[in-house]
């Protein structure tokens, strides 16, 4: 039985490697899938995949206007498509998660999606709301703030390493404008003004991240 999948996480948690490694293992197995992502995210190619790693897959480049149904059920007519594969699905529209649910109710492909919960203001993006509503399995994607916490959150940060409060919801970028942190911390940086302060590996880790990682990320 086919599900749709919403795996999210802060930005940094190896959500793009998940996905390529995911497309790997359908195409070792002579099985298609179909990767999208969307066109808004120019860092690379449109028709291009890439982590932070360095790993890459060709994909089909999306705008808000398409529909992702429609062009699943096109390309069935060439060959099959035994998975349908989503970078960056915060960005999707609520008509676009509604067509990925089509994709997997009426034509029984599963949809795995990957991308942010919240945004740099602490909100959730459209799509990323529509995915927590009606994705038939959710999981996150886990990785560290550095107070040595898990990261649930990210923030916008200018030159300085003080958080950007205000602008568009959407602003592509990488390391140098987001840190993905904690609850705890995002509420001292973006509410309180604090600057982020990046621990040096080489110095002595923080009281409260003595604890083993397993445990911090649980």
């Amino acid at each position: 039985m086919a599900k749709l999948y919403f795996y999210y996480s802060a930005m940094n948690a190896g959500k793009t490697t998940v996905l390529l490694q995911s497309a790997h293992n359908y195409r070792e197995r002579g099985m298609h899938p179909l990767l999208f992502k969307p066109r808004l995210d120019d860092r690379y190619s449109a028709g291009v995949i890439r982590s932070r790693i360095g790993l890459e897959s060709p994909a089909v480049g999306f705008t808000p206007n398409d529909n992702l149904f429609d062009d699943v059920r096109t390309r069935l007519a060439d060959r099959n498509v035994h998975c349908v594969l989503v970078d960056e699905a915060q960005f999707l529209t609520r008509d676009q998660v509604y067509q990925l649910t089509e994709v997997v109710d009426r034509l029984n492909i599963p949809v795995l999606c990957f991308g942010l919960r919240t945004d740099f203001q602490g909100e959730l993006f459209e799509g990323s709301r529509y995915l927590l509503a009606w994705a038939d399995q959710l999981e996150e994607l886990k990785t560290i703030c550095h107070t040595g916490r898990k990261a649930t959150m990210v923030v916008r940060v200018d030159e300085a390493g003080y958080a950007v409060r205000e602008g568009s919801q959407v602003e592509i970028g990488g390391n140098d404008r987001y840190v993905s942190v904690s609850r705890r911390e995002f509420k001292e940086v973006f509410f309180g003004g604090k600057r982020i302060k990046l621990i040096d590996p080489l110095e002595q880790p923080a009281a409260d991240a003595d604890a083993p990682q397993e445990a911090l990320l649980d």
